[in-house]
């Protein structure tokens, strides 16, 4: 919302913090019984009876709009106190009328209810209908039934941090279309839902629209844009172009939803131009654009890049494959099932297609290499870890540190100091088969005159070799199975990435299918064709 709206939060938030203070005092010493001593507090889960009475207390002084009552039946008075301060009186929110339903779960302490309400603004008016829900607890000081806050307990879209506000958007609306013209909602893609809040924050001044008036959740804990959740009055509506294409997005959305915490972009490899982003997350964190976790052995692209730009070896020169490899006192090993191969016939090409983690260990030790080499690589020809990225929204372009020690090995298959996110890797990919890094972006920069960051690129006998190691792992080596559905000109590379305490690794995987690349990460997915694998393959076969 435009400056101004904020101001009557402070003095509410202090009264709420003053009667919060005193219903803590008061539970301290317990409530009476009826000879004026103290009651024994009370354990265990709370009964029907308890639920039924601390429910009714807490929507009886929420319809009332009396914030500091409604927040002392929570066991977090003053989160809550400063959520219902908001709820009055920035968002403007009264003629409140709860229908509890019927209580669920554990012991029936979980009462589902419904919302209607009424949201007004300088003589603009609109009803508010909403469900929520709320769970009873013990409190674990006072022994008293209280409410477990939640902030989704207030509105089912507000997360901690959140705050309701009402008045003239700070932008106008927006409405975002793909490469064909079509419209991009959030209903038809959920994953496109925070970032098309994030375009209409960056760029509605600049799509040619006018302002409403509306409600809407404004996140203070990050940077994404205000979520508007009721219209009293229509602005005019701008157009944005994006560069998604509507097909290849679709697809995106409906595989990232068959594993939990995953991830995926594509971009198009002759232009940069994003063509899908999606996420399937508990939270609303980008991870496809803004995670920071190890690639695996998807790193192996650039890897393989460096060993062949500093002539240590070549795609069909020398790379022995034993079962372990030793770095400065550090063992590494492969994954298991993975044949040892120290013959005159291994090649690069093969442990690349095999996934072979000892080759890399013991090449990146070859001169002329050395701990910037990877670093070097990443910034110089593939434009990653310099933070210049610019593609329209929030992004992180990767980190490829300088390391020492067992690091600088660790590195060299994409774990170590080594972060990337499914973004930098399609741009990985991209580059690798193209031979020119094209510095991915959602929104044109002739849109806002933006300046795209830039590299030099590969030598083409370099990406020429790249690409046909990435040919072979789809169809002779790791990726083969997974790849199998897809026809066409394809290449690939899988990892699996063994993060700390965690039993089972990430999956990593990444392709190209024509002028389509894509990467994937699905966390706790195991290896790398069996989660993010049938994610990417998905994703390219609607790619064309």
């Amino acid at each position: 919302m435009r400056q101004g709206t904020k101001a009557a939060i402070v003095g509410g938030v202090f009264a709420v913090m003053v009667g919060g203070a005193g219903y803590g005092a008061y539970n301290f010493f317990g409530d009476l019984n009826e000879s004026g001593t103290a009651a024994e507090r009370r354990s265990g889960p709370p009964s029907g009876d308890e639920v039924a009475e601390t429910t009714e207390k807490f929507f009886a002084a929420w319809e009332k709009g009396d914030s500091a009552a409604a927040a002392s039946y929570t066991n977090n008075a003053q989160g809550a106190g400063k959520l219902f301060t908001s709820y009055l009186d920035t968002a403007r929110i009264d003629g409140v009328k709860i229908t509890p339903g019927k209580p669920a779960g554990a012991g029936g302490r979980t009462v589902p209810f419904s919302v209607k309400a009424t949201v007004s603004y300088e003589g603009k008016s609109k009803k508010l209908v909403y469900d929520s829900e709320l769970t009873v607890v013990r409190g674990k000081t006072t022994g008293q039934a209280l409410v477990d806050w939640e902030p989704s307990v207030v509105h089912p879209e507000l997360k901690d941090g959140d705050e309701l506000v009402t008045g003239e958007a700070e932008t106008p609306p927006i409405v975002a279309v793909a490469r064909d013209s079509r419209v991009l909602t959030k209903e038809k893609y959920p994953s496109l839902g925070p970032i098309l809040d994030t375009l209409r924050q960056r760029y509605g001044d600049q799509a040619g629209g006018a302002p409403s008036v509306e409600l809407a959740i404004r996140h203070t804990a990050t940077n994404a844009g205000d979520t508007p959740l009721l219209t009293l009055s229509d602005g005019k509506a701008g157009r944005l172009e994006t560069t998604i294409d509507a097909d290849v997005q679709a697809a995106a959305e409906k595989a990232v939803k068959q594993y939990a915490e995953s991830s995926v972009v594509a971009v198009k490899p002759s232009t940069g131009e994003v063509l899908a982003v999606a996420n399937h997350r508990e939270d609303a964190f980008n991870a496809a654009f803004e995670g920071q976790v190890p690639p695996a052995s998807t790193m192996k692209i650039i890897t393989a890049a460096t060993l062949i730009d500093n002539g240590v070896t070549t795609m069909n020169g020398p790379a022995p494959c034993p079962d372990t490899a030793t770095w400065q006192s550090q063992t590494f090993k492969n994954l298991p099932g993975l044949t040892a191969d120290e013959s005159p016939n291994a090649t690069l090409a093969n442990a690349f297609m095999r996934s072979c983690n000892t080759a890399f260990i013991k090449l990146i030790d070859e001169k002329p290499m050395n701990d910037s080499s990877l670093t070097q690589e990443a910034q110089e020809r593939f434009g990653l870890g310099r933070g210049d990225w610019k593609t329209g929204i929030i992004s992180t372009d990767g980190s490829v540190p300088a390391s020492t020690g067992p690091n600088r090995a660790a590195n060299a298959i994409g774990q170590g100091d080594v972060q990337m996110n499914p973004l930098n890797m399609a741009s990985v990919t991209a580059t690798a088969i193209t031979g020119t890094f094209r510095q991915p972006y959602l929104i044109s920069p002739e849109l806002d005159d933006r300046e795209l960051a830039t590299a030099k690129g590969l030598k083409a006998s370099t990406a020429s070799q790249l690409k046909q190691m990435m040919r072979l792992t789809a169809t002779q080596g790791t990726a083969a199975e997974v790849m199998q559905p897809l026809s066409g000109d394809i290449g690939a590379k899988t990892g699996s990435a063994e993060a700390d305490g965690q039993a089972v690794a990430d999956s990593w995987f990444t392709g190209f299918r024509g002028d389509v690349a894509a990467a994937a990460m699905v966390q706790k997915g195991g290896r790398g064709g069996e989660a993010a694998g049938p994610i990417v393959v998905s994703v390219l076969g609607a790619g064309g």
